[in-house]
């Protein structure tokens, strides 16, 4: 009974522990998962920021070409390398005083970033609306 006793301890793990392995592994892809998440909000948030800025500077390049602001986001392709698209976040529009970005994402986390970056950029926030003034 002895030599049982030996052989079967040095087998392997048992099951128990299999399971605390488990359990832990987990516990931390979760918290993994948590900080990815805010991460890409904020991402989301400092993309949008930055494609304002480039619209704004394109609005300017515009103006300083045809003595009039264009009315039209479509209007300004020829002044950045890469049209801006909100995509799942919102939508870009130009006006002849801002640049204006209406977001469509309702939950908390990319427009809680957004709100928290907007005054140290310029942005002006109302409602779902965020406005950059030229």
């Amino acid at each position: 009974m002895a030599q049982w006793m030996k052989k079967r301890k040095s087998r392997g793990f048992t099951l128990v522990e299999l399971l605390i392995v488990i359990v832990i592994i987990g516990i931390l892809a979760g918290s993994l998962l948590l900080v990815m998440g805010s991460g890409t909000d904020k991402a989301n948030a400092t993309k949008v920021v930055s494609d304002m800025r480039t619209l704004k500077a394109a609005q300017l390049m515009y103006y300083a070409d045809n003595d009039e602001f264009a009315t039209d986001i479509d209007d300004l392709t020829t002044y950045v390398d890469r049209t801006p698209d909100g995509g799942a976040l919102g939508e870009y529009s130009a006006t002849a005083t801002s640049i204006v970005f209406t977001a469509d994402d309702t939950g908390g986390g990319f427009q809680s970033r957004l709100d928290a970056m907007a005054p140290a950029a310029g942005v002006v926030k109302s409602g779902d609306i965020y406005s950059m003034s030229l």
